[in-house]
């Protein structure tokens, strides 16, 4: 028995990751090659686009005392709600956060905070993807892409303010409600987009 008992314990683990992985391959096969295409390239746009739009808004937000990342972030955002909308999937958004964070985490390049990267860029796209779950949407509306946006870049913003800046409240709020502003149009740039495309006949149906 005590023989029995420590194989137990040992497969237990095992176990344990074959779930993980069964998981993980459930989640994957839900996207076709087209939504993974779409994801990769969206991952890369967002962050190629990262070094050019960031000096841009430090001209905004430096006499505001703010990080730029708050304006910034809106327009990553919009790379995340585009993606739902063009897959149509829920977990689209929290895909492209990842994959962007391993992109940054495995090349050092620019906007890399270590390991805490992981979070700062996946946390935003489960964001959205929860915000669309709860409310049956998928960026086929104005006011849904607006709402994921701002719940986005809120997320981001304010985990990077916790792990990083620690703005006194004044501030804090201040750099949160900028935040959700360009969160709100960064969604309805990535909306605005996505109803082009879909004149072309491409991106999800309902979109």
């Amino acid at each position: 028995m005590h023989w029995k008992r420590q194989n137990l314990n040992c497969i237990k683990p095992l176990m344990y990751t074959g779930g993980e992985i069964m998981f993980w391959q459930k989640f994957i096969e839900k996207f076709s090659v087209l939504d993974l295409i779409i994801i990769a390239m969206l991952s890369a746009l967002g962050i190629a686009t990262k070094p050019i739009v960031v000096p841009i808004t430090h001209i905004i937000t430096g006499p505001l005392l703010i990080p730029g990342g708050v304006v910034a972030g809106g327009f990553y955002m919009m790379w995340l709600v585009l993606g739902v909308g063009l897959t149509g999937k829920c977990g689209t958004a929290t895909l492209i956060g990842l994959v962007q964070a391993l992109m940054v985490f495995g090349t050092g390049i620019f906007g890399s905070h270590g390991a805490m990267t992981l979070l700062s860029y996946t946390l935003p796209g489960v964001a959205i993807d929860l915000a669309l779950w709860f409310t049956r949407h998928r960026v086929c509306c104005l006011p849904c892409s607006f709402l994921a946006g701002v719940l986005a870049n809120i997320c981001g913003s304010g985990l990077v303010n916790i792990l990083y800046f620690r703005l006194p409240l004044v501030p804090l709020m201040l750099a949160l409600t900028v935040a959700a502003l360009s969160g709100g149009l960064g969604g309805i740039i990535a909306y605005k987009i996505l109803h082009q495309l879909k004149k072309t006949g491409f991106g999800h149906k309902t979109a």
